[in-house]
């Protein structure tokens, strides 16, 4: 993995845990809790799509702000209604 991509997950987590809703990506059938770095990295590949689940009191902006630091790294989700 190179640095740049480095440098996405540790971002992506720290985005994320700036909120306090739930922010899960899913991949196939996998399910990976956006605030563990050490989930991204053992997940996160750059050719991959994403879906993005957020739940809880500011999902809203929780969405909004994963999908600016997703786009700025060139990484691809989709933000799912639930």
């Amino acid at each position: 993995m190179t640095s740049a991509n480095n440098a996405a997950i540790v971002e992506i987590s720290q985005t994320a845990n700036k909120f306090r809703s739930s922010i899960v990506l899913q991949y196939d059938n996998k399910y990976i809790d956006v605030k563990s770095i050490l989930g991204l990295f053992t997940t996160l590949l750059t050719s991959s799509n994403y879906d993005l689940h957020v739940h809880g009191p500011d999902a809203e902006e929780a969405k909004k702000a994963m999908a600016e630091v997703f786009n700025k790294h060139n990484l691809q989700i989709n933000s799912i209604q639930d």
